[in-house]
């Protein structure tokens, strides 16, 4: 039998690298060599990894020497311009990023419901979609298979740490700010004056407010964020005229995504039905008994796995479409978890070789 294949982590060090390191260290243990890579003003730290303190190596094309499947973990230029060398090497990369998610000849996977994608790879490359269309694609995949979809309109409430630690840190300063005065958010831009000029990557307050606005100016007056929604769940979907309309609001919270849903279907769908879908399907649980104060909010779901399905309804005027909520870490599911679900689908092709 072959050895176990090696794995590089590109991105150890940064919010989803560490997330990711946990992962490696609880998940079955299915790889040789571990090595972890970052920028080199991180070379030579340590981090923990299935209990072992291991080094951290500097980003260079040695790295991926006898590597066989690289996570990359890191920003879009970064996995655009080592994600190929890492090919060139030997290596399979996952990706994480946007750099790959819209190329024809990537797969843009989600294994609860297109593992099998992953096996065609002309670039060497097999991408993730973004952590709000992760929040929400396994819960309307499951939906879609059982009563096919006809449309979506979705509001995403993104949190803070899906900017980066930079939107944390903002966050975290802005209540520091707001907390010394017990009357904010009684008059017209008091909270603005009192943040100032602390709004980090975000285009205004966002403590004691949310902000209609995530990404770059799109067409027609969209953001890339709500492109992004569409584009990817109709490529993972099989689904390339779907109907999607997308907003994208950020909320003053750290970690953890929240989409309010409105699916229409082909035909009518009984609630009870799809309550059954939802509690049968792998990666989403249900939690959905709101007389009784049941149902997910990101402070509950953070640092859990599956996307957590509530307030699930059929529309008070269309039988065909349900409204429900769903909640998701964003570094975890929406990024890590996902990522090492596809390397592990794929560790049966090096033993294979």
């Amino acid at each position: 039998m072959n050895p176990k294949p090696t794995l590089a982590v590109v991105g150890a060090t940064g919010a989803v690298g560490s997330v990711m390191l946990q992962m490696l260290t609880h998940h079955a243990d299915v790889w040789g060599e571990i090595r972890l890579l970052a920028s080199p003003r991180s070379a030579g730290r340590k981090a923990p990894v299935r209990g072992e303190e291991c080094e951290i190596l500097a980003l260079g094309e040695e790295a991926f020497e006898g590597v066989d499947l690289a996570l990359f973990l890191v920003p879009d230029a970064v996995a655009a311009r080592w994600a190929p060398i890492a090919v060139s090497k030997g290596a399979v990369v996952v990706d994480t990023s946007a750099a790959f998610r819209a190329d024809p000849d990537v797969p843009l996977v989600v294994p609860e419901l297109n593992a099998h994608a992953a096996r065609l790879r002309p670039r060497g490359v097999v991408a993730g979609p973004g952590s709000t269309t992760l929040a929400l694609i396994v819960a309307v995949g499951s939906l879609h298979a059982e009563f096919g979809l006809a449309e979506l309109v979705v509001t995403a409430q993104q949190a803070a740490g899906g900017a980066g630690q930079a939107g944390v840190d903002a966050l975290r300063a802005q209540l520091a700010l707001v907390a010394a005065d017990g009357d904010l958010g009684t008059l017209p831009g008091d909270v603005r004056r009192a943040v100032g000029e602390n709004t980090g990557p975000f285009p205004g307050p966002l403590a004691l407010n949310v902000l209609p606005w995530s990404g770059v100016p799109g067409a027609d007056g969209a953001s890339t964020e709500e492109e992004r929604v569409r584009d990817e769940t109709r490529r993972i979907l099989g689904l390339p005229g779907l109907r999607i309309a997308a907003t994208c609001v950020r909320v003053p919270v750290v970690t953890g995504h929240s989409v309010s849903v409105h699916a229409r279907f082909e035909r009518p769908v009984p609630v009870g039905r799809a309550h059954e879908v939802l509690a049968t399907s792998p990666g989403v649980v249900l939690c959905d008994d709101p007389a009784a104060g049941d149902f997910p909010t990101p402070a509950d779901v953070v640092g859990t796995d599956p996307a957590w399905v509530g307030r699930v309804r059929r529309s008070l005027d269309d039988e065909c479409a349900l409204d429900f909520f769903v909640c998701a870490d964003n570094l975890r599911k929406g990024a890590a978890l996902n990522a090492l679900q596809i390397a592990e689908s794929l560790v049966t092709d090096f033993r294979d070789l």
